[in-house]
């Protein structure tokens, strides 16, 4: 079992939004593949918002519905790479 300063932030909350963590040596578990998919998943998003935003803004004018939808977007998908990167962070040796 992982001390407690290893445990693995999980790229969802709980319930009630609090982080959820997991205590594993296995990093071949099935829940720790599931993170590693989703985590890649979230990257991907990310990557394909990013774009859209771009062709967005490259627009000589934007449609003011759709820069705010974009914006939404890019909050959420920011939120989550966030949330991978300190995962990932917190497990460099």
């Amino acid at each position: 079992m992982t001390s407690r300063d290893e445990l693995r932030l999980l790229p969802w909350s709980g319930p009630d939004g609090k982080p959820c963590f997991l205590s594993t040596d296995d990093d071949s578990s099935r829940l720790s593949r599931l993170a590693d998919i989703l985590e890649t998943t979230y990257l991907d998003q990310a990557a394909e918002v990013l774009d859209h935003a771009i062709e967005l803004l490259s627009l000589p004018e934007s449609d003011p519905v759709d820069l705010r939808a974009a914006s939404a977007d890019l909050m959420e998908a920011l939120g989550q790479v966030l949330r991978v990167a300190e995962s990932r962070g917190r497990r460099l040796r």
